[in-house]
């Protein structure tokens, strides 16, 4: 189903599972790797692949060069925002430890 035709709701779930996919797959990783690692190297993929979102909808490199401070903010903005609310998530372990302790 093209993403224009999705509803919010099945946009939502979708990405959700693109999510779980990632998230999956870097678990599998940690056989052969680091935890450490194998978050750098999803930022660094992310990182790329935004770049290369970003090139799509620029035909020129004028239109790169227009879009790029605005292009790069939003990507920053939206990390600094999953980040925040990925790592208050986590805090709620620390909380369930300690009540069953």
């Amino acid at each position: 189903m093209a993403e224009q035709e999705m509803t919010d709701e099945q946009l939502d779930e979708h990405f959700r599972q693109l999510v779980d996919i990632f998230i999956d797959q870097a678990n599998g990783l940690v056989k052969s790797s680091t935890p450490e690692n194998i978050s750098l190297a999803l930022l660094h993929a992310a990182s790329r692949f935004n770049a290369h979102v970003v090139s799509t909808h620029a035909p020129t490199l004028a239109d790169y060069n227009k879009d790029y401070y605005k292009a790069r903010d939003f990507f920053i903005n939206q990390y600094e925002e999953m980040l925040e609310q990925n790592m208050s998530d986590y805090k709620k372990i620390y909380d369930t430890d300690k009540k069953l302790s």
